[in-house]
Parts: structure tokens; sequence; C-alpha cells
């Protein structure tokens, strides 16, 4: 059987939207979203080192999260429930530096985003959802960072409206401290 997998490299270069190979029969069915040898023909290096999953509450949101050292590229599933998902592209020779962009990642649609290294990644849940993470580094503390959900220089356009408006927002102490997108570009000058 061929284990066909559809890569969608997105206007963020590097970045990629993918759908896994999935197989279904009448017992079930079984979703591969990582192969080693797939991702290489398709020109893309994942060097698996650290696997972990999420389990978040609806109206849960996460920042956009990186590392400043040891920078990780992500392959990101939402394997239960119903996540709007965003990636930013944080590398300042980019002619796409600060651009963001959103996907729905649900257990239905099974897709998976590929999130280079020098991107932020966040997301909002919008059902009670797990979402696995397969890094190609190991988190690393004392690099671990992040940029305000609300940046007005990003400006990214969250569906509030899918938890009821953004009084439903449920927010970590450490998700309010985080920089600003104006503080990050005078960083890295």
């Amino acid at each position: 059987m061929i284990q066909k997998f559809d890569f969608q490299e997105l206007d963020l270069k590097g970045a990629y939207l993918i759908k896994p190979f999935f197989a279904t029969d009448e017992r079930g069915g079984l979703i591969k979203d990582y192969n080693v040898d797939m991702f290489k023909a398709n020109g893309i290096e994942h060097d698996l080192k650290e696997v972990f999953y999420t389990i978040s509450k609806r109206g849960v949101i996460r920042a956009t999260h990186f590392q400043l050292v040891k920078q990780q590229a992500k392959l990101v599933r939402c394997v239960s429930g119903h996540v709007y998902d965003v990636i930013v592209d944080l590398r300042p020779d980019s002619p796409t530096f600060g651009q963001y962009r959103g996907f729905h990642l649900t257990g239905e649609n099974t897709n998976c985003l590929l999130v280079p290294p020098y991107f932020g990644h966040g997301y909002l849940v919008i059902e009670d959802s797990v979402v696995s993470y397969k890094c190609a580094e190991v988190f690393y503390g004392e690099g671990d960072s992040g940029i305000m959900y609300d940046d007005p220089d990003i400006a990214i356009e969250w569906p509030f409206d899918l938890i009821g408006g953004a009084e439903n927002l449920i927010i970590s102490e450490k998700d309010k401290s985080l920089m600003s997108f104006e503080e990050y570009t005078s960083m890295m000058k």
C-alpha cells in the first residue's frame, strides 16, 4: 500500500501544511503524520528529537512562542478537538518578516503544520483539544520566549467569536507578560 502524504508549501517559506497518510477500514483508522523518508523525498529535513502533547480546554490561548536559542522546528497536529493555529515569521531577513498565517486544525481534518525554526507558534482552543508536537530540537527553558497574542503590530485576527468572545479567554500568567513584536525587533538588531 502506498502511504501518501500531501505537502503544501506556504507563502511563508519553509512552512508547510501537510495532509498525513490516513487509512480507514471496518476496524477504524490509522494516521501516520511523520515519516523521515517521505519528508526527505519532499525536500524537508525534520530531525525528530522530542515529542509532546498539550491538553487544553476551550478558550485557552497559547501565545506566539519560540526559543531564542536552539530554535525548534515543529510538526504540529491537533489529535482531537479544534484549534485555530497561528504561525508568525520571525526571521528578520525574510520578506515575510512579521507576517502570520492561521489554520483551523482539528482531529477530523488531521492536517499538520510544519513550523520552521525562527517562527513563532500559538493557538486558540475552539474545542477541548489535544495537540501533538514533534520537535527537531529539545525544549530549552532558558531560551523560552514569546510575543503577546494581541500584539498590535502582528495584528492576528483570532476567531474569538468561536469561543463566545474574548472575555472567555484562558491565558497563563507567563503569556500575559510576553514581549511585544517591537521589543523582539529591537532585540534582533
